[in-house]
């Protein structure tokens, strides 16, 4: 790829790793939205991305999957059982073919197709024949077709839906549509999957489900890159959790680690490192909750108002 830079010959993936990402930085005229990114993920891993709204999230997954090409940095991918490859100026589809694939914030899916026709797109990715062999059913071309049916219908198990082949994707719901959109992905054959807020929208039960899936296809050996604000969410699933804040990796560790620093702690909820060391808060949900407020306190409640909290008394900061 003109401009890439090529991974040495004798370059391997220590330790097992399936990506690494140097020094990422990408600018929008004068905001810059990523600055110096850098991380490593092992195969089977489920890594955590998380961060305020605006904190260059989803602009990292572009940059992995091909939709925007970072001014400066590298990723290196080492898809199965190739060696190391540069993935910065590929184009997306080339990206999902070396086995890369992605979920979205929004649902994308056919609506007025089935289930398994939506899990089908998917597979054919991995198709190896042209639009001659289909035309004219040749045997090599009808043979993939039936290998193309059984791995989507196996994928539809895989994440609760065999129940729901033939139904339409419109008719589903909303937490079936989620899980829908990750097997459609799974249907391209990654060794990474990239989940864009998978639980927006859902319900708590959806969620539970939701969780259990993930750590099922890491069980698999995909290795799974999740964005999301549910911080319940993501302690109960992530290996390990990269916070970013205005573009940059302000934390990365384990989710008790990240959890428990006050970096992150500021990030989130604006306390400084002293009140943040001090012991009186936790981090266990998304940004944007008010300092003080109760567990459960609707948006723009007034901080320490409510049942048998009076005044000096310690609120623990259990966001939801």
């Amino acid at each position: 790829m003109p401009g890439a830079r090529r991974p040495r010959a004798d370059e391997t993936a220590p330790g097992d790793l399936v990506v690494e990402a140097r020094d990422l930085a990408l600018r929008f005229g004068g905001v810059t939205s990523l600055d110096g990114v850098s991380l490593r993920q092992r195969r089977g891993e489920i890594l955590a991305v998380i961060g305020p709204n605006g904190a260059g999230k989803t602009s990292l997954f572009n940059c992995l999957t091909g939709a925007y090409r970072p001014q400066e940095g590298s990723v290196t991918f080492w898809p199965r059982p190739d060696g190391p490859t540069e993935l910065v100026g590929r184009r997306p589809h080339a990206i999902t073919r070396l086995g890369v694939a992605r979920t979205f914030q929004n649902i994308r899916l056919f609506p007025a197709l089935s289930a398994l026709e939506n899990v089908q797109i998917g597979t054919e990715v991995r198709q190896r024949y042209g639009p001659v062999g289909a035309i004219l059913g040749l045997p090599h071309a009808r043979r993939a077709e039936r290998d193309g049916v059984r791995h989507a219908l196996s994928l539809l198990d895989l994440v609760g839906l065999s129940h729901r082949t033939h139904e339409l994707a419109a008719s589903l719901p909303y937490g079936e549509q989620r899980r829908l959109e990750i097997a459609r992905a799974l249907g391209t054959g990654p060794s990474l999957l990239l989940l864009d807020e998978p639980a927006a929208g859902t319900n708590p039960a959806e969620k539970r489900d939701l969780a259990a899936l993930i750590t099922r296809i890491a069980g698999t050996g995909v290795s799974v890159l999740l964005i999301e604000h549910d911080m319940r969410l993501v302690m109960s699933v992530a290996t390990s959790v990269v916070v970013l804040n205005f573009g940059r990796v302000i934390a990365h560790g384990t989710p008790g680690e990240v959890q428990r620093d006050p970096a992150v702690i500021e990030a989130y909820l604006g306390v400084t490192d002293a009140e943040a060391t001090a012991g009186d808060v936790d981090v266990t949900a998304g940004p944007g909750a008010r300092p003080g407020a109760r567990p459960g306190a609707r948006p723009g409640a007034r901080p320490g108002v409510g049942p048998g909290v009076g005044p000096g008394a310690v609120v623990r900061k259990d966001l939801r």
